[in-house]
């Protein structure tokens, strides 16, 4: 079975040779297998196709793919339309269980969503007519999805969604935190969610002056609050502190108790922490997707980590997501490159507090602390952008500063937004440690304005590691990132240190980005729109200890290496806190360390 795919936001039929049309053998032989059809871009017939694959390579912008798919895979849950996105598998909702959909962006998890809420019905790849539903459910007899897609069908199916991009809230809803929350508060619980998210104190702000964390919390009070029998939570976790995601974990457990939750997350240590099963979406983004079997969280997390589904016998990945402890050892001998000064800075209720430390050459430094402690200040304080109480701008080194929250209107093209801050843009070295592993070569002509939150993303990672500078400064990079996303960025950001000779600095409240970037962690405590204090920087183990101890939470690392957060309240939870090891404990070797002590 073959699949011609066109990405429609890719082609541009104008600025191009049409290469595809030009170089292809059956156009050749005068059979009409490629055209530019009346929206003035490519098109594919899949029946005269031979799946050469040279199109392909010839497209100067990658917006053609084919694909060769087994003949044994089931019908098409839906397609898009000719050339376009096609879907094979739904997951299943489960009462009283909250199920885990796993996967890259672009992969169908929230089209599998949108069918399931009712908001697309499923075409089974047939778009010249519409399916009806009576068609749909012949196709689904005998499996577990039928009673569910009848009540789908019937239109007696609420779902309350919680979307992965919260800065549209704003744009949709006007007024105040209050109004919108009372909007919605079917099941009564406006006061309790208000106090377990600490959103008492911005009732009365108007959603435009939220911050994303603020808004985050916000979204996911009114997907909780509402009345549904299914609920499908999108992303919880960006610009939320590790304390405020263990706190929306335990809110969508209490919740799944009591309805069917799907869970669409990429911080894989609070998916494994909350969903029961977790299904993996894999294939070739933007082109189709395939929802697998359920499986045991633990299983299928590391089944995907390792690139192989075992069940389907499918190798989803070329490579292993692995986790290593080099980058934490501690006598790598580095040059520092610059001190950072004691500073302080001041706002109406808040006071920071910065120690001072060093930064050295070629290093990954870790920043981690809550929400409203200080840390993008504290960036904002190096970058230049704000200046300490003592009236010293900081200047002693070139500042490359990427900011938490990146918005952009822009109509220039990506090729020419990043031309306009590096020479470098045509060496075969941008090109292989920049443009190609951050997936942006596929985007370069699309507008900026255009792009999706990930792209975005990832465009503003580019931008900051494009700039000349001594001390590079990266907050929330991960966030709308998927897992192989975060750990070729992570790769990318090291790579940086060590090629430019730079201290990079990156704040980032997912562990396992920090686990897998930091050579060394720099630590923010106090009380969160308060005061808060920049502590170290420390060696990774003594950070970690210092950091997690102030949240009451602990990590272990599995078998395949992979980080864990423990149960709060469980057994190595208990014995980690006693011994004082909230970061990686090791208990034989904890005892063996206990026993030389005794001999001396």
């Amino acid at each position: 079975m073959r699949l011609a795919i066109v990405h429609k936001d890719r082609c541009h039929a104008k600025k191009c040779g049409k290469e595809c049309i030009a170089y292809c053998p059956r156009v050749r032989t005068g059979d009409e297998t490629i055209i530019i059809g009346e929206s003035g871009r490519a098109e594919i017939s899949e029946e005269l196709c031979v799946g050469c694959g040279i199109c392909v390579k010839k497209c100067p912008f990658e917006a053609l793919d084919i694909i060769q798919l087994p003949e044994e895979l089931d019908t098409p849950v839906t397609r898009y339309g000719p050339n376009a996105f096609v879907l094979y598998g739904l997951p299943q909702p489960v009462a009283g269980k909250v199920t885990g959909l796993l996967g890259p962006n672009g992969i169908g998890k929230s089209t599998a969503v949108k069918i399931l809420a009712g908001q697309l019905r499923p075409n089974l790849g047939i778009f010249d007519h519409e399916v009806e539903w009576a068609e749909i459910l012949k196709h689904y007899a005998g499996t577990e999805l039928l009673d569910y897609l009848k009540q789908v069908a019937t239109k007696t199916i609420r779902a309350s969604i919680k979307p992965q991009y919260i800065d549209f809230i704003p744009k949709a809803f006007k007024g105040t935190v209050r109004s919108l929350l009372e909007k919605n508060d079917e099941r009564k619980m406006l006061d309790y969610y208000a106090k377990e998210l600490a959103l008492d104190t911005i009732l009365d702000k108007d959603l435009t002056y939220l911050s994303g964390g603020e808004l985050q919390r916000v979204a996911l009070t009114v997907a909780l609050s509402k009345e549904a029998d299914f609920y499908f939570l999108d992303e919880v976790t960006p610009f939320l502190d590790i304390y405020q995601r263990m706190i929306a974990a335990r809110l969508i457990r209490e919740l799944a108790a009591k309805h069917p939750v799907i869970l669409v997350e990429h911080d894989i240590a609070i998916l494994d922490m909350v969903a029961e099963t977790v299904h993996i979406g894999y294939g070739k983004p933007s082109a189709f997707g395939i929802i697998s079997r359920p499986k045991g969280v633990r299983i299928g997390v590391n089944q995907y980590l390792e690139g192989f589904v075992a069940e389907e016998n499918v190798r989803i990945r070329d490579y292993p997501v692995l986790f290593e402890t080099r980058s934490h050892e501690s006598d790598v001998d580095r040059e520092t490159l610059m001190t950072i000064p004691r500073m302080t800075k001041s706002f109406p209720g808040f006071d920071l507090t910065v120690e001072g430390g060093e930064v050295r050459r070629g290093e990954v430094l870790g920043i981690v602390g809550a929400n409203g402690i200080g840390k993008s200040t504290f960036a904002k304080l190096l970058a230049g952008v704000e200046i300490p109480d003592g009236g010293k701008k900081f200047d002693t080194v070139r500042v490359s500063y990427k900011p938490q929250y990146v918005t952009a209107d822009s109509s220039d093209s990506v090729e020419f937004t990043l031309r306009a801050v590096t020479r470098r843009f045509d060496t075969s070295y941008y090109q292989h440690e920049i443009l190609e592993p951050l997936g942006l070569m596929p985007i370069l002509q699309s507008e900026v304005k255009n792009l999706s939150g990930g792209e975005l993303q990832r465009v503003a990672i580019a931008l900051c590691l494009s700039r000349e500078a001594d001390l590079y400064i990266l907050d929330e990079p991960s966030a709308h990132l998927d897992v192989e996303q975060r750990l070729v960025t992570t790769k990318v950001i090291k790579r940086a240190a060590e090629d430019k000779g730079a201290g990079i600095m990156v704040i980032d409240h997912d562990m396992y980005t920090i686990d897998m970037i930091s050579e060394r962690l720099l630590v923010f405590d106090g009380v969160p729109g308060k005061e808060g204090t920049a502590r170290g920087p420390f060696e990774m183990k003594d950070g970690m200890n210092l950091f997690l101890s102030s949240l009451g939470i602990t990590f272990r690392r599995d078998k395949t290496g992979r980080p864990r957060i423990n149960n709060p309240g469980s057994y190595l939870d208990r014995e980690q806190k006693a011994a004082g090891e909230y970061y990686y404990y090791n208990a034989a070797e904890s005892a063996l360390a206990a026993e030389g002590s005794k001999e001396e």
